[in-house]
């Protein structure tokens, strides 16, 4: 992956006039001498429906981070904090702070953490409540639920050379393949990222799903390995990571390294659209059963989701698959959240039901990761670990629940203006 900034700028409004019939030639960006460059960004940004500007909020350019936290007494949570076993998440929180030590209003939280060593449920209690102020997560209607769903780690079998049996590649990051980060220029475009490809003197949206899937040689050369399902490795792109089993018995890890900056389109919400499954049963497991009746009409229905991600080869031995924060995130202890409302690495207090059931699911969990699905003040992607039987209760969790984020005394809330 290749990072440009203020170098491609003048490019950046190639990429987004590229969605628009007219599109700008180089003479016509003199960056250095337009400050209302910017605004033209933000404004073809609105337009442009290709290009994917990762956790931008369209509808609120003034948008606030974490503006829908709003600061709660910590007995709204005691039955959370009593009834769970607060140490079996202690192992993630001390992985954030491998990280989080290093930004000045974690550090004094996470330097106890690492002093307190091993601890126990009650030790963990009374370090919370010593270094964290509670906040509880809300919408903007006054609602206080939102949607809990589950991701896993998918063993696929798979292959490092092509074959008839092995014949569906997983492709590395493409080198042609460009990110521009806009919060290198302008602060106040934090969750602001364009991708695309260079070609000439533009800088053009990158190839679509459809257009990967449709010419097999526009990332010839980038494979690296092939599986032998490719409903299995659209769900890998979903869960973010997984491992190949190789036919000699070897496991590889492999985790995202990329994506090609399309939006992400629920295929589930596709076939719903088309009446092929109805919204009560439409599940990773359903969408799978429909795959394997439907193979003439399968490609149609995965080109709906124009992203594509791109993956990496891990080291083995790893304590789990490795999620945005950049660290390991641990089975049944670390969730995906949007990072627009909850701080990555910040430890979350979720209060949610198992999969098709009423039985209580409610622990302390780490915010480690994020998703492409995974949009709102109220919503999380819970880890279940590796496996078919994590796959399992992965695929059927589509829970309500309310979240709590802790954040320590030290962070401050930039508070959200009145309208």
């Amino acid at each position: 992956m290749k990072k440009i900034w203020l170098g491609l700028f003048c490019l950046t409004l190639f990429l987004l006039a590229g969605c628009a019939p007219n599109k700008m030639n180089m003479e016509d960006c003199k960056c250095e001498d337009q400050p209302e460059a910017k605004t033209k960004i933000e404004e073809k940004t609105q337009e442009c429906n290709v290009v994917e500007v990762k956790e931008i909020d369209k509808d609120n350019e003034n948008f606030i981070p974490y503006s829908q936290l709003r600061e709660s007494g910590w007995y709204e949570v005691e039955f959370i904090l009593n009834q769970d076993d607060l140490s079996a998440a202690w192992p993630a929180w001390i992985n954030s702070c491998t990280t989080l030590i290093h930004q000045k209003p974690w550090k004094k939280a996470c330097s106890a953490a690492n002093s307190l060593g091993s601890a126990s449920s009650e030790e963990i209690q009374n370090y919370l409540k010593t270094h964290f102020t509670l906040y509880k997560s809300w919408k903007d209607d006054g609602a206080d639920t939102g949607l809990i769903t589950g991701y896993y780690q998918p063993i696929l079998k798979g292959s490092r050379t092509p074959s008839k049996k092995y014949s569906t590649p997983i492709y590395k990051t493409p080198v042609d393949l460009i990110t521009v980060d806009l919060s290198e220029l302008y602060p106040e475009m934090k969750f602001k990222r364009l991708r695309g490809k260079v070609e000439g003197n533009k800088l053009l949206p990158y190839f679509s799903r459809e257009e990967i899937s449709s010419n097999e040689n526009l990332l010839k050369g980038n494979e690296l390995f092939w599986v032998d399902n490719a409903v299995e490795a659209f769900f890998l792109e979903i869960q973010g990571s997984g491992i190949i089993e190789l036919e000699d018995g070897s496991k590889i890890p492999i985790g995202y390294a990329d994506q090609n900056g399309h939006p992400y389109r629920s295929m589930g919400r596709a076939l719903i659209n088309a009446g092929e499954l109805t919204k009560d049963t439409a599940s990773m497991q359903s969408i799978k059963a429909w795959a394997n009746k439907n193979k003439k009409k399968l490609k149609a229905f995965l080109d709906k989701n124009p992203s594509f991600v791109f993956f990496r080869e891990l080291e083995s031995g790893l304590a789990g698959p490795i999620g945005a924060q950049g660290v390991p995130i641990i089975a049944e202890r670390s969730i995906a959240i949007d990072r627009k409302y909850i701080p990555m690495g910040a430890p979350v207090l979720m209060a949610t039901t198992f999969p098709n059931s009423k039985d209580t699911l409610n622990r302390l969990v780490i915010a480690q990761d994020t998703g492409g699905a995974i949009r709102g003040p109220i919503r999380a992607d819970y880890y279940w670990g590796s496996g078919p039987e994590a796959g399992a209760k992965a695929g059927a969790m589509k829970q309500q629940g309310n979240i709590w984020v802790l954040l320590p005394k030290e962070f401050k809330l930039n508070k959200k203006k009145e309208q």
